[in-house]
């Protein structure tokens, strides 16, 4: 993936979670690295469709540069590329034209903030949601509960639009967004602190898995494995198919797990199964969990192809699936990892926030943060360029869609 103008931007990404709890579009928020540096919107779409082709889902794409996006939309992006557009500019006549060209091309436009101002009414069919903060909506007063007088003013304008809850971090704030009637949210609702007294999550699928690494790990009789994983065939169809994915790159197709043995070995296999931990949960709040655990382990892995070896890229995989396991589990990792068996190097970074694996989690957290200077601080620490970071970004969301 080889595209100049990957070095000229900072890219970061977050899920659309719908009612539904499921995510159904990913938001990638661009942010030039120089004001002044001139971005054809065409190089950008180039460098983005080898990851989101036409039939590859959904992309919002937030764009923080008034200039890019404004050529960005007489560029006419792809009608899978929904573009959001910042309150003042829908509300500005000279964007009326393009707006409108955009939608009857069948393009699909986001209203990013409250306009200040009645929008012009041609363009109001244009938008299908408006966006959101969370800490900037006036929608409910505090301390009634009940639409305040700002609110019931602003909303006047976008009163036909379905609305978008922006900035959630929380299960509580997401249910809380849903309450208010939000159609969906974009962050991610992850961050609740774990509680070293709660009760562990009771979720037998997850147990299976767990012994399944500690029996892997162990090289144990593919008799036994077997007979675990036959606790749970659901789990054991997932698996097939992770394996028998486009992202794993097999010529052969496999068609038991005493096959997958054969074919990948006891090590290739631990870092499936590791996955496939992060990703078997039932709770639906934990969806965007499993979302972020994926790309977490896919993200380091690439990261990781730049300048470690296939041992060091192996545990980085690991490191990032794993990075989200407490919160599955309800559980500090400290006590968590005293049962699932991890390399050391795994075991710094998650518990004790140290470790050679530290700089590569910090810059993916920092790219689910949103914030250009958040992730150009991780990046000086990690001593990469961006046009690799943004590569690794682009590969490792395309590895992830299609896993899935």
């Amino acid at each position: 993936m080889d595209h100049t103008i990957l070095g000229q931007l900072a890219l970061a990404y977050s899920p659309v979670i719908d009612r539904n709890r499921n995510v159904t579009a990913t938001r990638l928020s661009i942010f030039p690295l120089s004001q002044n540096a001139a971005l054809q919107p065409n190089d950008l779409l180039e460098a983005i469709s080898e990851t989101w082709p036409a039939d590859g889902g959904q992309l919002w794409m937030n764009i923080v540069s008034e200039s890019l996006l404004r050529d960005m939309l007489d560029a006419q992006p792809g009608t899978h590329i929904l573009i959001e557009l910042p309150a003042f500019m829908a509300g500005d006549p000279s964007f009326v034209d393009p707006l409108c060209t955009l939608h009857a091309n069948g393009s699909t436009l986001l209203l990013k903030g409250r306009p200040l101002q009645e929008l012009p009414r041609e363009v109001l069919d244009c938008f299908k949601y408006a966006i959101i903060d969370f800490e900037d909506d006036r929608r409910y007063d505090p301390a009634t509960s009940t639409p305040s007088a700002a609110g019931a003013a602003g909303e006047g304008f976008i009163r036909n639009i379905a609305h978008v809850q922006a900035g959630i971090n929380n299960v509580t704030d997401m249910e809380t967004a849903f309450r208010r009637g939000a159609a969906a949210v974009l962050g991610w609702p992850i961050d609740n602190i774990i509680d070293e007294s709660a009760r562990p999550a009771d979720q037998p699928a997850l147990q299976v898995i767990v012994h399944l690494i500690d029996q892997v790990h162990k090289e144990a009789e593919i008799e036994d494995l077997e007979n675990t994983l036959k606790r749970d065939p659901a789990l054991a169809y997932k698996l097939m198919r992770y394996i028998n994915s486009p992202a794993f790159g097999l010529s052969v197709e496999i068609n038991s797990f005493r096959h997958a043995i054969m074919i990948l070995g006891y090590q290739r296999l631990k870092r499936w199964l590791a996955l496939l931990l992060a990703t078997a949960s039932k709770d639906p709040n934990m969806r965007p969990v499993m979302f972020a655990a994926v790309r977490r382990g896919l993200l380091m892995e690439e990261l990781g192809k730049l300048s470690g070896d296939d041992e060091q890229r192996s545990e980085l995989f690991i490191c990032g699936v794993f990075s989200l396991l407490d919160r599955m589990f309800r559980q500090p990792f400290s006590s968590l990892l005293k049962t699932i068996p991890v390399p050391e190097r795994v075991y710094q970074a998650l518990v004790d926030h140290s470790g050679p694996y530290e700089p590569y989690f910090n810059l993916v957290k920092a790219v689910e943060g949103s914030t250009m200077y958040d992730i150009k601080e991780a990046a000086d620490h990690m001593m990469m360029s961006f046009s690799d970071i943004n590569g690794a970004i682009l590969r490792a969301l395309q590895a992830a869609s299609q896993l899935e």
